[in-house]
């Protein structure tokens, strides 16, 4: 076998086999580990929550516990997103009555369930009810909101959280431990930062990084590679909002600044998402004694703690206020780079009117 055929992503090679081993969601690995154990378990399950943090891992160690196996396909699956049909729907249903060939039940994993069709959904309701004693059904969704309210009222409902930013970074230290690959810790907290509480995403970023970077990955290649305003550049962007100049020289340098990390390849669509998360952190380091609790290196902690008192609570109010109001119209926009200039503008606009009020 070729070693290019030996390849596998991270989220593949390192996927959990067993609920300790499952990262963030120890309030819904304990309760089924308990229910396994007091043989106390539901016949129809909905794992429900954001993507790429556990629900379909869960659902198939949950599928080889009951029956006892380790074997990995210890269930059937379908995947809802592409077989939504009510004849795919049919076809499970018609299986039902088989025996189970190996261990105690036949069990049905069905992922992205809020995709079946509205007819599928009605197929799937009676079966969903009363399933035969030999038969357990578990469905994972992203989007439970999606889902008839007739079959969440059969289902004992899980719900999944995002995996946070410790968790996360514990992950990407521990794998990059066994991958042998150089990092620096300011790196991995970008990565962790960007993947939005998904391990999945992490590790599809992790595995992209670890390529392009000759298994070293630096804060700066993370930075450049994911178009992540960095912290270095969050700080610089708002002491130019920030300084006390004449206004029209504090436009002209921070559009020039912005400019600047265009070329670099910044990502335009959470360019105002990264720059209102640097407002709050500097809200939240007004508050003595909030400093520990942020994950950077020492030097940008001071320089984070030093920016937060430039700023008063006013303006960092306003200006979410005004970046809320930005990142939920920029999605939509045709000329993002315009729309982000005009918001840096009003930025600057409003620290100057602020500092006027002042005198």
């Amino acid at each position: 076998m070729s070693k290019a055929s030996k390849y596998q992503i991270s989220a593949i090679k390192y996927r959990p086999l067993d609920f300790e081993n499952v990262i963030g969601q120890k309030h819904i690995t304990d309760t089924l580990k308990k229910a396994i154990s007091q043989k106390k378990v539901a016949k129809s399950f909905l794992f429900c929550g954001p993507k790429g943090v556990g629900k379909t891992t869960c659902a198939r160690i949950l599928a080889r516990k009951l029956n006892n196996v380790i074997e990995l396909d210890s269930a059937y699956e379908l995947d809802a997103a592409s077989n939504n049909s009510v004849d795919d729907i049919k076809d499970i249903i018609k299986k039902l009555n088989y025996l189970p060939f190996c261990g105690k039940y036949n069990i049905y994993i069905i992922d992205e369930v809020h995709m079946l069709s509205h007819s599928a959904f009605n197929a799937f309701l009676k079966v969903l009810e009363e399933p035969p004693s030999h038969v357990i059904f578990i469905l994972a969704t992203t989007e439970k909101n999606k889902v008839l309210p007739t079959v969440l009222s059969r289902c004992q409902i899980y719900d999944f959280k995002h995996i946070n930013i410790k968790n996360l970074m514990k992950a990407l230290i521990k794998i990059c431990t066994l991958e042998n690959v150089e990092y620096e810790k300011d790196a991995l907290l970008l990565i962790a930062e960007n993947s939005e509480g998904s391990l999945r995403d992490a590790l599809s970023s992790f595995d992209r990084l670890k390529l392009f970077s000759n298994n070293k990955i630096s804060r700066k290649i993370v930075a450049k590679q994911l178009g992540i305003l960095d912290i270095q550049y969050c700080l610089q962007i708002t002491e130019l909002i920030i300084e006390k100049n004449i206004i029209d020289k504090n436009i002209l340098k921070t559009l020039l600044y912005f400019e600047k990390l265009i070329k670099k390849g910044i990502n335009r669509n959470c360019f105002i998402n990264h720059i209102a998360a640097h407002f709050r952190n500097l809200l939240v380091l007004k508050n003595n004694g909030t400093i520990q609790f942020f994950n950077y290196s020492e030097k940008f902690k001071n320089r984070l703690y030093a920016q937060s008192k430039k700023v008063s609570y006013n303006f960092l109010i306003k200006a979410l206020i005004i970046c809320e109001k930005t990142d939920n119209f920029i999605r939509k926009s045709y000329n993002k780079r315009l729309t982000i200039e005009i918001t840096l503008v009003k930025l600057i606009e409003l620290n100057f009117s602020m500092r006027q009020e002042e005198y």
